[in-house]
């Protein structure tokens, strides 16, 4: 298993494995329609920011992007794993890699805004919520995240 930098043609792959993950929660057919533009990476997306994918033989099965924004903060905008790698570790293996590089690139504040179903687990791994925000689901708030380094 390894983690490699994704490269744009990739970007297919990203988006399907970000399109089930995110159904995986219950979300509906029509929810993850809605949300289409919002849940695709871009070949462009791809070229601009820091993207690294974890291959298992030869099979993309999650993957990881990053925002480097100012004063040695970076913001963790996906996190994405294949629902039949989900519960298994893969997850907390992606966030030790993205938190070895962090800290490797002396980035001192990690942001990030959670799934509300995955809000325990950025908890888990050390992340603190400083905030919510109403998504366009009435009533469904999204955790506002982060880690001091």
């Amino acid at each position: 298993m390894t983690i490699e930098k994704a490269n744009s043609e990739e970007h297919e792959i990203l988006t399907e494995i970000t399109k089930k993950s995110k159904a995986y929660w219950g979300y509906s057919p029509e929810q993850i329609l809605q949300w289409n533009n919002s849940l695709t990476v871009s070949m462009d997306y791809i070229e601009k920011n820091d993207v690294f994918k974890l291959v298992s033989d030869t099979k993309i099965i999650g993957y990881y992007s990053y925002i480097t924004e100012e004063n040695h903060t970076v913001k963790l905008d996906n996190l994405f794993v294949l629902p039949e790698y989900i519960g298994k570790g893969f997850g907390k293996y992606l966030i030790a890699d993205f938190l070895k590089r962090m800290r490797d690139e002396k980035c001192k504040k990690i942001i990030l805004n959670s799934e509300p179903n995955a809000e325990k687990f950025y908890q888990k791994m050390g992340f603190i919520k400083i905030g919510e925000f109403e998504t366009s689901i009435k009533n469904r708030f999204m955790p506002i995240m982060e880690m001091k380094l």
